[in-house]
């Protein structure tokens, strides 16, 4: 009888040491690796559409750089925005007849391809309006989305972000399930 009650604590200590180190495990991956994120709005279409779920990669913050052409989740203020990053600390912006200038040489936005066909069909003269040069400082990042004509970005509204203000780089779409795919 004893030994069945031993053997019945043991057991029940060792599933509470597994349920423990499962929840820990969550809680570091969730909060330092991989989190789920929502999109919400169009200002990503057609790379990304409202209510899609993205799996963010938090490690780039750490061990990683951000790199041109990333897409990001920003935190601000009690709300997430994902937006493709556009100008790194020290770059110069620029747009002039709907082409993205860094640093005075023509940037390549081929993500942008289906907006500016779009645009055109719909009669509009360009798809990204001029703006700048804008001097990136040495401690921000310049975000836009890839929906020009229906984006709230750094162009128009939301500002500069630190590093710090940034979650991580989007890696894929999750959900819906028919639409699982890596997102660039």
């Amino acid at each position: 009888m004893k030994t069945e009650k031993k053997s019945r604590k043991n057991s029940v200590l060792e599933w509470a040491k597994a349920i423990i180190i499962a929840v820990v495990l969550a809680l570091l991956i969730r909060n330092f690796l991989f989190a789920p994120y929502v999109v919400d709005g169009e200002s990503m279409d057609p790379t990304l559409h409202d209510r899609e779920r993205v799996f963010v990669n938090m490690t780039v913050k750490y061990i990683g750089e951000f790199k041109r052409g990333d897409i990001i989740v920003l935190n601000g203020d009690h709300v997430h925005y994902v937006k493709r990053l556009i100008g790194l600390p020290g770059d110069t912006v620029e747009m002039k007849d709907d082409q993205l200038y860094i640093n005075g040489k023509k940037a390549a936005e081929p993500y942008l391809a289906a907006n500016k066909k779009e645009a055109k069909q719909e009669g509009a003269a360009n798809l990204t309006a001029d703006f700048g040069p804008v001097k990136v400082p040495d401690d921000k990042y310049f975000v836009m989305g890839d929906n020009r004509l229906n984006s709230m970005d750094s162009r128009n509204g939301l500002g500069l972000f630190t590093k710090k203000q940034i979650a991580g780089t989007s890696q894929f779409v999750f959900f819906p399930f028919n639409e699982i795919r890596q997102t660039k």
